[in-house]
């Protein structure tokens, strides 16, 4: 006999687990009143029970939704079921960048190029929003069907209805935060730039920027900020991409981009100005004719 199908809200018919975290699961399902896969997170039953983790749960949903951006993972619908919160997601069939990474190694400079590009397009629209992400990792950057990137998880995001008990707390995953962050200062929306930049590292090298299991070793060796060069990792990828990167990265603040309208604009190299030999011989030669002319008036 098969077990009797789980539905959410008489809607919502979940299947298998597409993975788990420290306060809810994420679900494969079917949205039977539209006819459609899609994702749910579901908090744990006694995660449900926290008032604090609820506001989370409640503050990641709307973020999500306020950005609205063709590069966030969309939230379709919220809910409470038998006492356990949850949100309907839409459903990408792709892979998240450490997926990606760990399947295949170092990415070519213009995927990583594109991808920066994608995610900065949804940052300059969540910072827009008031809303920070906090969460900028290779985990929560999900591939398309078509090869574009969606960010995901507002998890521990940031918005102007961000609980008060909440808002001064030092969230995220410490491998993706800058040095001074770490040491109490208030999240900006350059801390999302610094971890997007981290993402960049890790995307050419296939290796982590910060590799330290020991939480006290990762601090120091963070607010050390002693990378190897990527000119001297990846000598294939051009100055304008490495120069992004690591300034994203830069261990003074002051160095680092400020919005993602900025960062977006130093991404590509420069372009070469066309060559104007051909106007400037053009007008020699016109020059010229008009001498030859004057020339030819003045002996007659």
């Amino acid at each position: 006999m098969h077990a009797q199908q789980e539905v959410l809200g008489g809607r919502y018919e979940l299947r298998g687990v597409l993975g788990r975290g420290g306060m809810a699961e994420v679900r494969d399902a079917w949205d039977r009143q539209l006819g459609r896969p899609v994702a749910v997170k579901l908090l744990y039953p006694g995660a449900s029970t926290q008032p604090d983790t609820r506001r989370r749960f409640a503050t990641e949903a709307r973020a999500a939704a306020v950005v609205n951006h063709p590069h966030v993972v969309a939230v379709h619908d919220t809910g409470v079921h038998e006492g356990r919160h949850y949100i309907v997601l839409e459903r990408l069939p792709g892979q998240s960048l450490a997926d990606v990474l760990a399947r295949s190694g170092p990415l070519p400079a213009d995927h990583v190029r594109a991808i920066l590009r994608d995610v900065l397009s949804a940052l300059q629209a969540a910072h827009s929003s008031g809303v920070l992400h906090r969460d900028i990792k290779p985990a929560n950057i999900l591939f398309t069907p078509f090869g574009g990137v969606k960010i995901a998880d507002f998890g521990v995001a940031k918005s102007a209805d961000t609980p008060q008990t909440l808002t001064n707390r030092v969230f995220g995953t410490m491998a993706y935060l800058p040095a001074d962050r770490i040491a109490g200062r208030p999240a900006t929306a350059s801390d999302d730039l610094y971890a997007l930049g981290v993402v960049g590292y890790e995307a050419l090298t296939a290796r982590r920027a910060y590799p330290q299991e020991n939480l006290a070793a990762l601090a120091d060796a963070i607010n050390a900020g002693r990378l190897p060069p990527l000119s001297a990792l990846r000598p294939d990828v051009d100055p304008a991409l490495v120069t992004t990167i690591e300034r994203a990265m830069a261990r003074d603040p002051r160095w680092r981009f400020a919005t993602a309208q900025q960062m977006r604009a130093s991404l590509d190299p420069p372009v070469a100005r066309p060559q104007r030999t051909g106007v400037v011989l053009s007008a020699a030669a016109v020059v010229l004719a008009v001498v030859l002319v004057a020339a030819l008036v003045l002996a007659l």
